[in-house]
């Protein structure tokens, strides 16, 4: 089964002026993702603004993605959502479509117990076929629900299919528990960037990035330069996509990411889904004009 590595981009999700899916902004955004030399396109993730989407928009989204990579890089759908019956529907409609695997999120808002996210991951995994690769998604600080070792570990051994998970909070000790399930063959990737090194030198797959949409160069080095075991190239262009970073995320990064590549020609417009905030003209040209005041499409190293 295929596992994620390097750099996985959770992409946004572009609208049109009505407020529509923009699918020629969505088919750009795959092809620049494949040309920058990036590995993985992860669809309607946080980034994509998955609980702002309807489960049509979700389902365009991903046929849209899936037809334009048509079998270049892998795809992986994220697919939890509100309801367990829509992230089934999603699972199977990822197959459908010729997705090389998903990612499900925790269940969110209600808090649920470990054994409850154990059954749902279980039935979820259980919903697609048994060689379809499933990944957990743990993001606690937004879902409320937090995924354990126990219950990763449990999951893994009864659905062969889970074969690892993405782990967006910043718990190096977690993560590398994470890493000793399935006799230390369970695929662990990191959601915040500033531990893509650190993770990947412990023994971790690659990091899930939304600001590398932006900054995918630097990725595309930070990667080469870890498998070459350039450890000291790597930690110096990890430490200038920190900063750069710092400045994507100082406000609303899913409105930041969408005007920098609105800058790029890549995205026709920048506007976010409401209750998401646009930012304003003046925080527009102020991110604008930091991002190339750092030079920052030049890597170091």
């Amino acid at each position: 089964m295929k596992k994620l590595y390097g750099t996985v981009v959770p992409i946004v999700t572009p609208f049109d002026e009505s407020g529509k899916i923009d699918v020629g902004s969505l088919k750009n955004l795959a092809e620049y993702i494949i040309e920058s030399g990036l590995q993985c396109i992860y669809p309607c993730g946080t980034t994509g603004e998955m609980c702002l989407l309807s489960e049509d928009e979700r389902k365009l989204v991903v046929e849209t993605v899936v037809r334009q990579v048509n079998h270049r890089i892998p795809v992986f759908a994220q697919v939890g959502a509100m309801t367990e019956k829509e992230t089934v529907e999603l699972a199977r409609h990822a197959v459908k479509t010729g997705c090389d695997g998903i990612g499900v999120v925790t269940p969110i808002y209600f808090q649920i117990s470990d054994r409850g996210l154990v059954d749902f991951y279980v039935r979820v995994a259980q919903s697609v076929p048994s060689d379809f690769p499933v990944y957990l998604y743990g993001i606690p600080q937004n879902a409320v629900n937090d995924i354990s070792f126990q219950v990763a570990q449990e999951v893994a051994a009864r659905c062969p299919n889970i074969v690892g998970m993405k782990y967006s909070y910043p718990d190096m000790t977690r993560l590398q528990e994470f890493m000793l399930i399935n006799q230390e063959t369970f695929s662990v990737l990191v959601g915040p960037d500033h531990l893509f090194q650190a993770v990947v030198a412990a023994g971790g797959d690659g990091v899930v990035s939304g600001n590398a949409m932006v900054l995918a160069e630097h990725y595309r080095e930070i990667w080469k330069a870890l498998q070459a075991g350039e450890w000291d190239v790597a930690r110096k262009i990890q430490r200038r996509t920190n900063v750069l970073n710092r400045i994507l995320c100082e406000k609303n990064n899913i409105s930041a990411y969408k005007v920098m590549l609105r800058e790029k020609g890549i995205l026709c417009f920048a506007a976010v889904r409401a209750p998401l905030e646009n930012l304003s003209v003046e925080e527009e040209r102020d991110l604008i004009e930091r991002m190339r005041e750092l030079d920052y499409t030049r890597v170091i190293g």
